[in-house]
């Protein structure tokens, strides 16, 4: 499918072909949700931990005698019924890795391009490069694009650049990404999709060649 090409200036200057098989297919909703869930749970730590009885300090001393004051036995003050005791059945540090296929992740992400370019959310933009660090330069391109009042965009470059992103980091959002490094959750996230003419022939030669990532 051909899609106009849009200048940093907000003007049009030609077409791109769209492979059929990277934008144009049916998404793929259980795929694009499978996807998110893999990544959501890939950025939790894991590192939740409470203390047990033997963990706890303090306690080594029986508080009271045994028998004859009329109240309950006591071994310790560290017991978990005791205030400032351990916790039973507390949380402990674990991962919360899963495993998506690497060819259901592909489809996730295909499915989630898809979408947004049927949505009319995917724009195509000449490449180009920042000469210097310039947070204007880069506000007046989103400007340009009538992008400024979105409340989310996705820049994706077609490579990394890192006076583009040091140029757009503070800028409301908006968020620039290479195209090697996006998921399915950022282009699900980001309501409007900004993609590199660089990034297309890339994005669709990793798709082909089947080196995709996960999620």
């Amino acid at each position: 499918m051909l899609v106009d090409v849009i200048n940093k200036d907000g003007q049009t200057a030609g077409q791109v072909e769209l492979d059929e098989e990277v934008f144009g297919i049916e998404p793929n909703e259980h795929a694009m949700h499978q996807a998110v869930v893999v990544y959501l749970a890939h950025q939790r730590q894991g590192t939740h931990k409470t203390k047990i009885r033997s963990e706890v300090s303090g306690g080594g001393k029986k508080p009271w005698r045994q028998k004859g004051r009329g109240t309950a036995r006591a071994g310790s003050t560290r017991s978990p019924i005791w205030i400032g005791g351990g916790t039973i059945h507390g949380p402990h540090p674990h991962k919360y890795k899963l495993k998506l296929p690497k060819k259901y992740g592909r489809l996730a992400k295909k499915s989630a391009l898809s979408l947004r370019l049927k949505e009319n959310n995917l724009q195509i933009i000449e490449d180009f490069k920042m000469g210097q660090i310039k947070t204007k330069e880069v506000a007046q391109v989103l400007k340009n694009l009538s992008l400024d009042g979105e409340r989310s965009v996705l820049l994706m470059s077609s490579g990394q650049d890192k006076e583009l992103y040091l140029s757009g980091r503070n800028i409301p959002n908006l968020t620039i990404k290479s195209y090697d490094t996006i998921s399915t959750y950022d282009l699900l996230r980001h309501k409007k999709i900004v993609l590199f003419k660089g990034a297309v022939e890339s994005l669709v030669n990793v798709f082909k060649n089947k080196t995709g990532t996960e999620q």
